[in-house]
Parts: C-alpha cells; sequence; structure tokens
C-alpha cells in the first residue's frame, strides 16, 4: 500500500515494484487467471495497479482493507511501499496505526479490540 493522495505519485513509487512480481511466471499466470490481459501486465494498467495496490490517504485505506474484511478476510496484511526503499517507512506506520486501530468498527465487519 502506498499512503499518498495522488495517482501520480503512487505510480512513480508502486510500478516498478509491482513489476518485479509481474516479471514471476506464478504471478502474471494467477492475474491472467483472474481475467488480466497480458498487455496489462506489460503496461501494468491502472485497472491492474488500482487492483493490486491499495493508496490513497488514511480513510481510503481504510476503506481497502475493510472491503477485504466484508470479503471474508480475518488478516490483512499491509505492507508500505515508499519512494525509498532504504528507510524503514515508520511515519507510515504511525499514520496507519492511528487509522486502522482497533476498536475501528464497519457496518459489515465488527471487530473486537486486540
Amino acid at each position: 500500500m502506498i499512503l499518498c493522495s495522488d495517482a501520480h505519485e503512487a505510480r512513480a513509487i508502486g510500478v516498478d515494484w509491482l513489476r518485479r512480481y509481474l516479471a514471476l511466471p506464478n504471478y502474471a499466470a494467477n492475474l491472467m487467471r483472474l481475467g488480466f490481459e497480458p498487455e496489462e501486465l506489460e503496461r501494468v494498467s491502472d485497472r491492474l495497479f488500482d487492483a493490486l495496490i491499495a493508496w490513497g490517504d488514511e480513510e481510503a485505506i481504510g476503506k481497502r482493507v475493510d472491503e477485504h474484511r466484508t470479503a471474508g478476510a480475518d488478516h490483512v496484511c499491509l505492507q508500505v511501499l515508499t519512494a525509498r526503499s532504504d528507510t524503514f517507512p515508520r511515519e507510515q506506520w504511525r499514520r496507519l496505526a492511528s487509522a486502522l486501530c482497533w476498536p475501528r468498527r464497519t457496518p459489515t465487519a465488527p471487530r473486537a479490540p486486540l
């Protein structure tokens, strides 16, 4: 996930990271089974990017997490991507912790406190 509100910035951060996975045959084959076209994988289409990488502000990321929980996930793992891969994303972790920490609730996926 990328914590930023600009689509161009999110793609600048995420496309190269995503290309490493798309180059692996098992990932590419799975995505094509899910309905993506080979051309979408080659150029990292907006549709593919938005399906695989949650990006936006804390509220947008929270909505994506909630979509997974509503679909039945009881665990959602977030990998924070930033423009600097040589540092830990501590600021982003803190912002997400504040936005996503329990007892945050959604109408369809109540959560118990830790």
